[in-house]
């Protein structure tokens, strides 16, 4: 194993869900198109036409890996449309980013529930491999729902804290690319960010990685983009995490 990718001198591994240790980042990017095209449909007319959002470019730069609300609003700005985030008190017509992030949430749901939960099994087997070695393991998610999904695919257990959406929101942490939920769930581990490992498929969560200091940063290549991977500050960038393993074969991206 080379020097680059010995995690085994670290003292705890902090994983993104989706994406790194479950399948569902498919979904999220489904149940994202579902709200933005039926939106952008409704405004288009006129002088403004009807652009889809796109579930790899779209996805990749402006929703993955942020908090529902952020990605809402990050994905409108880049169209030039601006939404209140909330109804104000006299009431308003029209929609509302805290509104659009609720629709959201209701397709995701749907999705989840006529799919279920799949994993990535390379991150199971790393994550074992971690907690065997004595390392302290988190959780880092925007989703709501990160508790339920890692409960139904029985993995909750396999980490010591988790720092997820409804938990971030409690706290009233920004969402990635801000380090906030990494460096809470380093603080609740005891352990110092330059100990510790940050594991990302998101653009925005590499980057929360890098900017929070953490001792290495690992992007997970699941959607061809290795190069970006590193450019948001990944140190070492794989498409399989068993590669990280005594004696396995390289599959560095």
């Amino acid at each position: 194993m080379t020097a680059e990718k010995d995690w085994t001198r670290f003292d705890a591994a902090l994983f993104d869900m989706d994406g790194v240790i479950t399948r569902t980042a498919s979904l999220h990017a489904a149940a994202w198109k579902a709200l933005f095209d039926e939106y952008l449909s409704q405004r288009a007319g006129g002088a403004e036409a009807f652009r889809p959002f796109d579930e790899q470019e779209d996805y990749r730069n402006y929703v993955d890996g942020k908090l529902r609300e952020d990605g809402v609003a990050s994905f409108l700005a880049s169209r030039g449309i601006v939404l209140p985030s909330e109804p104000s008190k006299q009431g308003e017509d029209g929609e509302t980013i805290a509104g659009l992030a609720q629709k959201k949430d209701a397709y995701f749901s749907a999705l989840l529930a006529a799919k279920g939960v799949e994993l990535y099994q390379d991150g199971i087997v790393l994550l074992d491999a971690m907690r065997a070695r004595g390392m302290k393991t988190a959780v880092v998610s925007a989703s709501r729902h990160c508790r339920a999904i890692l409960a139904t695919a029985n993995v909750l257990p396999l980490f010591d804290v988790c720092i997820d959406g409804q938990e971030s929101r409690r706290l009233h942490l920004k969402g990635k690319p801000d380090p906030a939920g990494f460096l809470e769930a380093a603080k609740r581990l005891g352990i110092p960010p330059s100990h510790a490992i940050v594991l990302e498929d998101a653009l925005a969560g590499v980057e929360a990685g890098r900017r929070g200091e953490f001792g290495f940063v690992i992007g997970v290549d699941r959607a061809n983009q290795a190069d970006a991977l590193r450019a948001q500050g990944a140190d070492l960038v794989l498409s399989d995490l068993r590669s990280l393993l005594p004696h396995a074969g390289a599959a560095a991206a």
